[in-house]
């Protein structure tokens, strides 16, 4: 059974709300949930049904490990210390404000008895011995006999020593033994007869507050008054040696083993949580859990039933919280590391860094180093590499590659260090290819069938080439015509129907020496337009050209066909001809139909022998787009006759 007591200043604690508790993600190999409530105070561990007991004013919560509200029971006052029998089968809990002590089943959650202590006194600290429970009190020491049909305090006489308010600690493997700690002395008593004698004591100028007992029973660790750490061999209540660290320890709690974990109130650094290794010469395992260097409140503290796990009951200002420390006795290690920013491919580079841990790594531990490159995506391990003087490393390398290089170190571990890494990019420079593509600007007739052809220069091992075909126009999405390696000319040849202007782009994605580049050119489609008349009575020559005869009264009719594009519109020219030169009649624009056609009414002159000639026209943003370029019909010549 372990055996601890809290700091008197952790005895009672706020109220707890009835908000459910909610788990939080593990930021490391560590995991924490958080409570709903502050204040929350007492921290015991039940291995064998996997249950965490907590206190806080009027009840004593129940989760699991995990954070799951299980149970919460409900106080007639202010719980406050608690100890679990040595089978974890019954749950002891003390409450000053209620003057009594309450027994639970651990098993089935329930309560099984509640003693009194009598209205004018408060119970404060636990201990089993055999088949009687000790507590403390504001006057003395007392027990309940638990082999009795109803339990009632008997108080007996403890010699020379008085104690009031005292922490008390047992264990079986110190049969008929109880340790008392207060008023600045520790006392060792047989308790197995009627009468308790006292077999060692020992004083601390400084005070004594929290103290805990190993499980066996060999190792007692007690809190001064001043915040130190003192440990005592049993049963002679020997100084085996006094932790001066934590600067203000709260709580202690010691592993089978003989481990002696410690939390504080207030460090400079900021750790608020230490371990103490059984060999001297060691310094602490410390941690930072709550990122204060003055934490909220008392952190309370228990190993787990092997010693294999510390939970941590602690404050922030977030609120009340439970963290598990998974690997408590290893030490917290830190690798960092630098390199060059940019670097020349097949030049040397030099990577460097340090491992860093309270415990510190000798000169000459191994380190891994993998390097990622274009060459090695899945990574390649490099000549083995160590540390040198200090937890310094450093090494040089020449990345046969170039563009982004990573370069991994990492450290496997030990038993008392868990791995650590980093990694660091460097982007190494590549040669530029030349890349060049045809038909920049060129102009071409509506659906005209283009060769576009890219050419590739000096490269390492990519040889292929992406040719990509961007119409003008929303309606249309940038695709890839071709993609394939170049002939042994660096070519690269692909036919595109040109119904539009279009940017066409050749694209190397590079290789390990070489770098990422691309060309664009721009082509040009021309609308393809046309008209025809209608309403005539018959065509002849007139000098180098046909007319379309139309009577002097009767209507002309013109139908532009051109491609269509949404909101397109076309454009009529009218021109008259007099005195042997063509002059503008009018220009204007009509909407296309869907189909591409547009029809004109252009009416009559109501006289004969006026010759006009029209012609229809896409104009490059004037007709509403600029997906294609400019483009006219052929003119159309009209003579109206009687």
């Amino acid at each position: 059974m372990r055996t601890r007591t809290p700091a008197a200043a952790t005895a009672l604690a706020a109220l707890l709300t009835s908000a459910a508790l909610t788990a939080a993600p593990a930021a490391s190999a560590d995991s924490e949930f958080r409570l709903p409530s502050y204040n929350m105070a007492n921290l015991i561990v039940d291995d064998t049904h996997r249950h965490l007991f907590m206190t806080s004013t009027g009840s004593v919560l129940v989760t699991t490990f995990e954070g799951k509200q299980v149970k919460q029971f409900n106080a007639a006052g202010s719980p406050g210390d608690m100890i679990l029998s040595p089978d974890e089968s019954a749950l002891y809990v003390s409450d000053p404000i209620a003057h009594t002590v309450t027994v639970y089943d651990t098993a089935t959650l329930t309560q099984r008895a509640r003693w009194s202590i009598g209205d004018a006194d408060q119970p404060f600290s636990l201990a089993l011995v055999g088949d009687r429970l000790w507590f403390s009190s504001t006057s003395g020491l007392g027990y309940f006999d638990l082999t009795a049909t109803q339990p009632v305090p008997v108080r007996p006489d403890m010699g020379e020593l008085s104690w009031t308010t005292a922490n008390l600690a047992a264990d079986p493997a110190l049969p008929g033994t109880l340790l008392v700690a207060g008023n600045g002395k520790i006392g060792l008593y047989d308790v197995s007869g009627a009468a308790p004698v006292l077999r060692s004591s020992a004083e601390l100028a400084e005070g004594v507050g929290a103290i805990s007992l190993a499980s066996g029973g060999a190792t007692l660790a007690a809190v001064t008054g001043r915040g130190h750490v003192v440990e005592y061999r049993l049963p002679g209540l020997s100084v085996t040696r006094t932790l001066s660290a934590p600067e203000y320890a709260r709580s202690v709690a010691v592993a089978p083993d003989g481990t002696v974990a410690a939390t504080t109130a207030y460090t400079s650094n900021g750790d608020d949580v230490f371990v103490y290794s059984r060999i001297s010469s060691r310094p602490p395992v410390t941690r930072d859990i709550s990122g204060r260097s003055d934490p909220f409140g008392d952190h309370t503290i228990d190993w787990s039933a092997d010693g294999g796990k510390l939970y941590v009951l602690a404050e922030d200002d977030r609120g009340t919280y439970v963290r598990t420390l998974t690997a408590p006795r290893t030490y917290p290690t830190t690798l960092t590391a630098s390199a060059p920013a940019k670097a020349t491919r097949a030049k040397p580079l030099t990577v460097k860094g340090t491992v860093k841990s309270a415990l510190a790594l000798p000169k000459g531990t191994p380190l891994k180093v993998v390097r990622t490159d274009l060459e090695s995506p899945s990574g390649k391990t490099l000549s083995a590499k160590s540390l040198g003087t200090g937890g310094a490393f450093s090494f040089t390398d020449t990345p046969p590659a170039g563009g982004k290089v990573t370069y991994k170190i990492s450290y496997a571990g030990d038993a008392d260090h868990p791995a650590a890494g980093a990694a660091r990019s460097v982007e190494v420079s590549r040669a530029t290819p030349t890349l060049k593509l045809n038909n920049n600007k060129k102009v071409y007739a509506y659906g005209a069938d283009v060769k576009f052809t890219a050419h590739l220069g000096s490269t390492y091992k990519n040889r292929t080439v992406e040719l990509w075909a961007d119409p003008y126009g929303g309606d249309k999405p940038n695709k890839l015509v071709k993609k394939a390696k170049v002939n042994s000319k660096g070519d690269l040849t692909a036919t595109v129907d040109m119904t539009r202007d279009t940017t066409l782009t050749a694209k190397f994605t590079g290789d390990s020496r070489y770098a990422a580049t691309s060309v664009k050119v721009t082509a040009y489609a021309k609308a393809k337009v046309s008209l025809s008349l209608s309403n005539q009575y018959r065509t002849g020559r007139i000098g180098s050209h046909t007319y379309a005869y139309f009577h002097k009264n009767k209507d002309a009719h013109t139908t532009t066909t051109m491609n269509y594009y949404k909101g397109r519109k076309q454009r009529l020219d009218l021109e008259i001809y007099y005195n042997g030169k063509w002059y503008d009649g009018a220009s204007e624009y009509f909407k296309l139909a869907t189909n591409g056609k547009s029809l004109v009414n252009l009416g009559n002159p109501g006289e004969a022998g006026v010759k006009a000639r029209v012609r229809a026209a896409y104009v490059n943003n004037g007709s509403g787009d600029n997906v294609n370029s400019t483009a006219y019909s052929p003119w159309k010549y009209l003579y109206f006759t009687k």
